[in-house]
């Protein structure tokens, strides 16, 4: 258990070049305190101590503005960053070195019973804002974009990005790994625009060059 809790400090100075001291990271990171009381409330969740459980983590969710559920499993050096408004739900499973960011939602897509909650492999990022929603998996060594809405599974070293979430880099160009590089993603919306200007361009030139045609043959018709 102590090891646990030294890896939950321990990673905060790997992650964040802000944290000056462990002294700090125990007393005013609210990712770490959000860590700890679930670590708790878990343990208590597993002996079918369901309201203590339950009651640990709405007080958790009142004092860090992070809500998890007791019934979560989370890995290892999770690093919660800035985390006002993540959400985590029951089903959800959680592997080591996976970094989640504000605003994230760990959530499920209906009432459906059973495991509908997503699990996210090692070493997977969630950066700000983004939904992974239902039963799926988000492979190791992925990296999910801010603001994306993740609706099916994501393969092992993938970069997803937009609404819903789409694959634009897997196993092929690579995309700049270090941790907190999370804005530094492929817009493929913002591409396809580019692409439509670049056409509606053309199109005026070839409009512009066909009017200036029929202009000189009307002036030649007229002069006949």
């Amino acid at each position: 258990m102590w090891r646990t809790f030294k890896n939950d400090i321990d990673v905060v100075f790997d992650q964040d070049p802000a944290a000056r001291g462990r002294v700090e990271v125990v007393m005013t990171y609210s990712g770490v305190h959000a860590i700890w009381f679930h670590r708790i409330a878990h343990w208590m969740w597993k002996r079918k101590l369901y309201f203590l459980a339950r009651l640990l983590s709405q007080f958790s969710r009142f004092i860090t503005g992070i809500e998890i559920h007791p019934g979560a499993v989370i890995g290892q050096r999770l690093f919660i960053d800035h985390g006002m408004g993540v959400v985590i739900g029951e089903t959800c499973e959680i592997g080591d070195n996976v970094t989640i960011y504000q605003g994230v939602t760990l959530g499920g897509t209906g009432k459906e019973k059973g495991k509908r909650h997503p699990t996210i492999e090692d070493h997977v990022l969630i950066a700000t804002g983004a939904k992974i929603l239902g039963s799926m998996t988000i492979g190791q060594h992925s990296r999910i974009g801010a603001g994306s809405v993740v609706l099916k599974e994501v393969p092992a070293n993938s970069t997803v990005v937009g609404i819903p979430g789409r694959v634009v880099v897997q196993n092929g160009i690579k995309v700049e790994q270090d941790g907190l590089d999370h804005h530094n993603l492929p817009d493929p919306v913002a591409d396809r625009f580019k692409e439509l200007e670049q056409e509606l361009t053309q199109l005026k030139k070839e409009l512009e060059a066909y009017t200036q045609t029929e202009t000189v043959r009307s002036s030649q018709g007229r002069e006949r």
